[in-house]
């Protein structure tokens, strides 16, 4: 400011010297000065850059004339200056000071006005004040979880916890901060290094943690940022909160479910005949109070139709309860099915306890596994069935009862009467409807659309949005017989979903796992001429050629797995999996 005052003050208005050229272009904020007429005489290159005019424009004009909004001849008029003043020059927000330039005499001889453009700093603290707002909302949605969260930088350390932290591990926030995620382990591996070493997530990791060794269930995952590991993020569950939800459950009736229905004829599949012949039946007899006894191999869809024929029923807005025959124990299954009187036995209630059967009263009592019922009892639900009234353990007074009874096996009764396990009366008392669920090797048909239903159920329970399989797959799926029926394939298809990764779509032979050819299918149901001519199935010959082309790619490049799995556009992981499968060592062969 001295040297722009002796510029000012002096006679000769020439700023051509070096020194004071460099000494004004070198600055990053804009000056400009006027004389005490309001004519500018000093205008460097920041200004220039700022308000897009050549210096050789400026000298000599008035500053009111060259600069929009130019206050400096309010300023020579006043002669007090105007500090941090704002002023819009076009798009661009400027932040000036003006200042009066005196003589010795203290008279006015000219004005500076210095100033520098702020949009951009403008939009910076605008930035800043979002992101400080967004810290401000995670964190708080970080506190306020009840989920355990703890976080760690990709230097090893502690940098986030949260309050629910502090109450399970037992350890105080600034006992952690700073520190290896190691401190607060009593028991077992920290997760934070290991997805830190592997840059995988991982879950369901058991650890003890804290001072008192608490229980814990771990989830954790790495965070990744621009393809840059910046840290990770771990969740923990305390056990003993599933340990007591456990215990509640256990102390209700496990083996019943009270409540409606949960499926409708419209979940089941049935493009073939032979299940379009089996739920035709079930609709129809779902409009009559009768009997119903389901038949079929284990893992048909018996429950399915259960549900489906009380949904369809008058009774649909009553109780639905389902019972297990098999998994009661003899000596408690009497007690269960019909109840008992205070005192019956010994660690009876004093009140006494209302069996399945009239819990069930007005609605529908599925019992599955109706041929696993002992022979003791087998006389006791023919009364029920004839007389629709039932006793209780211990008394003598008789209830009577309104409700519809659907029973399953996967047994052949008939054999089972045949051989004296089961009472040929009973038998006709609950197969007054029969209906037989055909085994999913005998219903292919159903096959396509029944596994896009699956997937579609797999998808919303895992989170994902797998879209469809693969002919590949499909044929690998069409050429197994399915000894386990719809059960196996619900299995195959979660356990091939979960070996995919999130960003695939579809389905792929490679993601099914291993597939026992031809299990379980009955002699009658084999054909020799099926398969190649050494007698392979499709299946077999599919997985045979890909561990072909996995061997021989692998060899191509050198046991490089990566490059490998790169050239089959497979993921890396998929292609451990098949080596893993295949039994190849990944090694050049």
């Amino acid at each position: 400011m001295v040297k722009v005052r002796k510029l000012i003050t002096s006679n000769d208005w020439s700023i051509s010297s070096r020194e004071m050229q460099d000494i004004l272009n070198s600055t990053h904020d804009a000056i400009i000065a006027v004389n005490k007429k309001g004519i500018i005489i000093l205008f460097n290159t920041a200004a220039e850059r700022l308000l897009g005019i050549a210096a050789w424009k400026a000298y000599g004009e008035y500053a009111r004339d060259i600069i929009p909004g130019s206050r400096l001849h309010c300023v020579l008029e006043s002669g007090r200056p105007e500090l941090n003043q704002r002023q819009e020059i076009g798009d661009a927000c400027i932040l000036t000071n003006r200042v009066p330039v005196r003589d010795e005499d203290n008279g006015i001889v000219g004005a500076v006005a210095v100033f520098r453009d702020m949009t951009e700093i403008r939009q910076l603290a605008e930035e800043m004040t979002c992101i400080k707002e967004m810290k401000k909302l995670l964190e708080a949605i970080i506190n306020t979880s009840q989920d355990v969260i703890s976080v760690v930088d990709d230097q090893g350390k502690i940098i986030l916890v949260n309050p629910a932290y502090t109450r399970l591990i037992g350890m105080r926030k600034d006992e952690v901060m700073g520190q290896p995620p190691t401190i607060d382990i009593r028991q077992g591996e920290s997760v934070h290094l290991r997805v830190m070493q592997s840059m995988e997530a991982v879950r369901g990791v058991p650890l003890k943690v804290g001072p008192a060794s608490r229980e814990v269930i771990i989830n954790a995952a790495p965070l990744i940022v621009d393809g840059r590991l910046r840290g990770s993020v771990a969740m923990a569950h305390d056990i003993a909160e599933y340990k007591f939800l456990s215990a509640g459950l256990n102390s209700a009736h496990c083996l019943m479910n009270q409540g409606p229905a949960r499926y409708t004829f419209n979940d089941i599949v049935a493009s073939g005949s032979v299940m379009r012949a089996a739920v035709e039946n079930a609709c129809r007899a779902a409009l009559t109070p009768a009997t119903v006894l389901l038949a079929g191999e284990s893992g048909t869809g018996k429950e399915l139709f259960a549900h489906a024929i009380h949904s369809a029923s008058p009774r649909q807005y009553r109780r639905f309860i389902r019972v297990n025959c098999a998994a009661i124990p003899e000596t408690l299954l009497e007690s269960e099915l019909f109840g008992y009187e205070a005192g019956a036995f010994s660690g009876a209630l004093k009140s006494g306890k209302k069996g399945l059967f009239e819990e069930a009263d007005g609605g529908t009592l599925f019992l599955d596994e109706i041929g696993e019922i002992p022979p003791s009892l087998q006389v006791k639900l023919l009364r029920v069935l004839q007389e629709r009234e039932i006793t209780r353990v211990g008394g003598v007074r008789a209830f009577a009862l309104d409700l519809r009874i659907i029973a399953a096996t996967n047994k052949n009764l008939e054999e089972e009467v045949r051989k004296g396990n089961f009472r040929k009366d009973l038998f006709y008392r609950i197969s007054v409807l029969p209906i037989t669920i055909p085994p999913l090797r005998q219903r292919r048909g159903d096959l396509p659309e029944l596994s896009r239903h699956l997937l579609s159920k797999l998808n919303r329970e895992y989170g994902r949005s797998v879209q469809g399989i693969a002919d590949e797959a499909a044929a690998v799926l069409a050429a197994y017989n399915w000894p386990g029926n719809v059960r196996e394939l619900e299995n195959v298809l979660g356990r091939a979903l979960i070996n995919m990764q999130f960003n695939e779509y579809t389905m792929l032979a490679a993601h099914l796992p291993p597939l026992a050819t031809g299990a379980g299918v009955p002699a009658e149901c084999k054909n020799p001429a099926d398969g190649s001519a050494d007698g392979r199935t499709l299946a077999e010959i599919l997985a045979e050629a890909e561990r072909r082309a996995i061997a021989g790619v692998v060899a191509r490049y050198g046991g490089n797995r990566a490059e490998a799995a790169r050239h089959l556009n497979i993921s890396l992981r998929s292609l451990y999996y098949k080596l893993e499968k295949y039994g190849l060592s990944g090694s050049p062969v």
